[in-house]
């Protein structure tokens, strides 16, 4: 090992920072939490997969000046670890494969032009822009693939729901903008990728819905129960009804009988039980 260039790595700084608090505004800071966030998810099960967003990636040794800080970027062959920088040396000489650029009125330029030609040196495979506001790109999502050393543009598509769509090759989803909003799709499943916090609100919205439900079956059966109990009673009034109008019927025909018995005709044992001379002559042949 040359001593001397061994002292020389060492002496050389790599900042983590430069030192600026990072003042964006609220749709470049929303849309870089939500691209770092929803991806981080989407690849939490992949130990070899690193996401992250506005951090210092050094992509030459000895070069501290050789530095970007993508909004959110991918690398793929790396160890997920927290990293207050990250340095292409110390990682196998991996750099990002996916960059995505939150462009603004302050970092159009930039994003167009300086840090497309470092991307482009560095070998990313994709670069998107996005404008939340629509003010400073035109589209304003664009994507770009890195074809024999030149950026070539990804091909949009205008989808049923009047969404733009863009699929990127190196995550495996889908960038879509609808009315103005960017967000991933997972083109498989056709769903949209979620945040932490969305996918906590998604849970606790699932488990509310699923506790309505419950709530409705109890119900149901509570009613189910209560239209049992009412078609019971029911039958039960109607059996005592029987019973009455039997035992009612009964008293009757021991009446008829004890009159007939004394000597009275059909028509007097009507009037004197003030029933129709028919109805008394049914009793009787009963």
């Amino acid at each position: 090992m040359n001593l001397s260039t061994s002292i020389s790595d060492l002496e050389i700084i790599y900042p983590d920072g430069d030192g600026q608090p990072m003042t964006e505004s609220d749709p470049t800071r929303d849309y870089l939490i939500y691209g770092v966030e929803a991806l981080g998810v989407y690849f939490q099960d992949r130990p070899d997969v690193y996401v992250s967003g506005n951090l210092f990636v050094y992509y030459k040794r000895g070069v501290p000046d050789a530095v970007v800080s993508p909004d959110v970027f991918v690398i793929f062959g790396v160890e997920k670890k927290k990293r207050r920088s990250f340095k292409a040396w110390e990682e196998g000489g991996k750099l990002p494969s996916f960059v995505m650029e939150i462009t603004s009125k302050t970092t159009q330029e930039n994003d167009e032009v300086e840090k497309r030609e470092k991307y482009n040196r560095m070998g990313v495979s994709e670069y998107f822009q996005y404008d939340p506001t629509g003010d400073y790109l035109q589209p304003a999502l664009k994507g770009a693939q890195l074809v024999e050393g030149t950026y070539q543009p990804i091909p949009a598509q205008l989808l049923p729901d009047g969404s733009v769509s863009i699929h990127s090759e190196v995550l495996g989803l889908d960038l879509r903008l609808l009315n103005g909003e960017l967000r991933f799709y997972n083109p498989i499943t056709g769903k949209k990728l979620l945040t932490p916090l969305e996918t906590e609100w998604a849970r606790q919205e699932a488990e509310l819905a699923r506790q309505e439900a419950e709530l409705a079956r109890q119900e149901a059966e509570l009613a189910q129960r209560e239209a049992k109990q009412a078609q019971r009673e029911a039958e039960l009034a109607r059996q005592e009804a029987e019973l009455a109008r039997q035992e009612a019927e009964q008293s009757l025909r021991r009446a008829i009988a004890r009159l007939m018995g004394l000597g009275l005709t059909i028509s007097q044992v009507a009037e004197t039980l003030n029933l129709s001379v028919e109805a008394v002559q049914e009793l009787v042949n009963r």
